[in-house]
């Protein structure tokens, strides 16, 4: 009983149930951590929603409507305009880099 090819078909047999064991293993603590990451990140997000609730509600209870600012005496302010900042900015180094230039001569 001691043929090559009945013994390399054995240890084959015995390599496959074994790689398949440790391949369910590793599996099986892939979704293990799936789920718990996924529970966790739940309760994170429901101790958030508390805490922002709890604010809000604590914030409605002080609040004075007669305390509050009127819209009427701040004017709305102009969002700047992107291009014209970048414009700007461009503009700045530009004499920076003259300036630099001009100290170095």
């Amino acid at each position: 009983m001691s043929d090559p090819v009945t013994r390399a078909f054995f240890v084959g047999r015995a390599l496959a149930s074994v790689l398949g064991e440790k391949v369910e293993a590793a599996f099986t603590d892939t979704l293990s951590n799936i789920g718990k990451f996924e529970a966790e990140q739940r309760e994170n997000i429901r101790q958030l929603t508390t805490e922002v609730m709890s604010r809000a509600d604590y914030d409605l209870g002080n609040f004075d409507p007669t305390a509050a600012e009127s819209p009427a005496s701040h004017p709305p302010q102009r969002p700047a305009d992107l291009q014209e900042t970048i414009d700007d900015l461009r503009a700045e180094i530009a004499r920076l880099r003259s300036a630099l230039t001009t100290h170095r001569t």
